[in-house]
């Protein structure tokens, strides 16, 4: 028994011996075929052999992986025999080959690398067994390096194509609004497809790749050496951005920066979950919170300006202030990133509003916008109508001063119901500066057509002596003429609040001159100048843009010259 146990032995150990010579010589004809010469040029057949057929790359893999077992077979047998040597030294050919076509497929993957296009699901493929042959070897250390080295620049270059650059606070505090504006731009389209693509891809395709047996640390180490630098550099940019000059105009830009960080935070954090890239998540959270900062230094900022304004020269013709037009159009804008303004100002100090209304219960019943905000935008429109009744006391004519104030107010409740800011402020606040255009415009219509009001009889259908009658409409016709001359160039450039205004100076002034005039106009036709529908029809130009045809300069020049 012993004996026929021991030629048992012996007879496996001499088809061991056999199985290792003949994978040694298999894989020495097969790993030679794709040596480079020694002189370091290449064999007419080595081209890549993953561009060949893949049967010859499968090959040249298994060579690869029987070679390994022939060599631990060997070690087991003597660790300094010359075949293990042989073994060995086949062995670093066939890494270097196999590292030289790992440097080249994880080269080959660019750009998307998310994409499941035919050529990158091969390229996937191959990679996936050249990293898995390299470790079986024993070469995952080396297989890592080469691996970390490709991809980390291929993520450096995609990033440099985005324009993304190491930001210099010193260069950026020197930089025109234009190229400043342009950077921001290049930025937020980066952050799109970095967040979106290319950081996903990086992991993604290390997942896929890297041996699942493998302690999950190598997956991690590799990912962080690809992308921790190129993202650090990435998240960078807002906080550099946010430490430069504070002005109003770079408002909706640091809004959109800090949208696109909130926006893109779970992702991130999604991306960046293991431990070594901790810093890329701390940069995200500072860049986030220094944009914020600057957004609520930016709208102090924004809030000064309006106050300093300090022209003292009235607007012509009573319209819309230039002040008016840039504030609630900046406003109305702000009003578009509610949500973002909202997280902003939740910690603000409150505004020394004079009402507490959107603090109210009445306030969150019937508006669903945030009271924080609400009352920010609506202190901002408070601070500028403020403004915009000092700028009414410029003018001397009275009258011309309420129409500018009831224009202005127009302008503001217009652009308030046209856009968010509306939904913002709610109902109640566009009803009671509706209310506030009316009175403007009733005070202008008092101040501007009393005197033509008061020429006409107390009691217009009381019959008078021709003598008498003519006198009262000479007194007319001169008092409409120069209220018409007066106001030749005045504007209501709201269609609306024109009409309105229309119509209140027709209710004040034609009816009663109707009456005056069906009961007196016999004896005194020579000095009429109107009968009631054409001064019906005259008012119905005024207030019309002087630059327009049909306005009353041109409708009334017979009789204003």
């Amino acid at each position: 028994m012993v004996l026929r146990k021991g030629l048992l032995i012996v007879n496996h150990q001499e088809g061991s011996n056999w199985e290792t010579s003949l994978s040694m010589e298999n894989a020495r004809t097969i790993i030679a075929k794709w040596d480079p010469l020694p002189n370091g040029s290449e064999n007419k057949d080595s081209t890549p052999f993953f561009t060949n057929t893949r049967q010859e790359a499968k090959r040249y893999l298994n060579a690869v992986s029987n070679l390994h077992s022939a060599m631990q077979h060997l070690l087991t047998l003597d660790s300094s025999s010359d075949r293990l040597v042989e073994a060995c030294s086949l062995m670093q050919v066939a890494m270097n080959r196999l590292e030289r076509e790992l440097y080249r497929v994880s080269a080959e993957i660019r750009d998307h690398v998310d994409d499941d296009n035919i050529r990158h699901a091969a390229a996937k493929e191959d990679l996936k067994a050249i990293v898995e042959c390299m470790f079986f070897a024993g070469y995952g250390k080396e297989c890592v390096q080469i691996y970390t080295k490709v991809r980390k620049s291929n993520v450096t270059e995609a990033l440099q194509n985005l324009g993304v650059e190491k930001p210099r606070l010193s260069k950026m505090k020197k930089m025109q609004w234009e190229m400043f504006d342009f950077k921001i731009k290049t930025w937020l389209n980066a952050v799109k497809f970095a967040v979106g693509a290319l950081f996903p891809g990086e992991r993604s395709l290390i997942n896929q790749i890297f041996p699942s047996s493998e302690n999950t640390t190598v997956v991690e180490s590799c990912f962080a050496e690809i992308c921790k630098d190129g993202a650090e550099m990435l998240f960078l940019f807002p906080e550099i951005i946010a430490k430069c000059e504070k002005t109003p105009e770079k408002m909706f830009r640091l809004l959109d920066l800090y949208e696109a960080l909130s926006q893109n935070w779970p992702k991130i954090k999604d991306i960046f979950s293991y431990e070594s890239t901790s810093s890329v998540r701390l940069q995200v959270g500072v860049s986030h919170m220094k944009i914020g900062e600057a957004v609520r230094a930016t709208l102090s900022a924004f809030e000064s300006a309006i106050t300093k304004e300090s022209s003292k020269t009235p607007v012509p013709s009573g319209r819309i202030h230039p002040l008016t037009r840039y504030a609630m159009n900046y406003i109305s804008f702000l009003a578009d990133y509610s949500d973002a303004l909202t997280n902003i100002l939740i910690d603000s100090p409150k505004t020394p509003m004079p009402e507490s209304y959107f603090r109210t219960p009445k306030f969150a019943a019937k508006t669903p916008a945030p009271p924080e905000l609400a009352e920010r935008l609506a202190w901002e429109i408070l601070l500028l109508l403020c403004k915009i009744d000092g700028k009414a006391e410029l003018y001397k004519n009275v009258a011309l001063g309420y129409l500018f104030l009831a224009n202005n107010m127009q302008y503001v409740v217009t652009k308030a119901r046209n856009s968010k800011l509306g939904s913002i402020l709610g109902d109640d606040w566009l009803a009671s500066h509706d209310q506030k255009v009316k009175e403007y415009a009733s005070k202008y219509v008092n101040m501007a057509w009393s005197m033509v009001e008061m020429s006409l009889p107390e009691n217009p259908k009381a019959a008078m002596q021709p003598a008498e009658a003519s006198a009262k409409f000479h007194i007319f016709n001169m008092a409409f003429q120069e209220a018409c001359q007066m106001q030749s160039t005045w504007i209501a450039p709201d269609l609306k609040l024109r009409d309105d205004i229309q119509k209140s100076v027709v209710s004040k002034v034609v009816p009663k001159y109707r009456d005056f005039y069906e009961t007196n106009w016999v004896g005194s036709d020579s000095v009429i100048a109107f009968s009631p529908d054409d001064l019906q029809n005259h008012i119905s130009f005024i207030l019309h843009d002087v630059e327009d045809p049909g306005s009353i300069t041109t409708h009334f020049s017979s009789f204003l010259r």
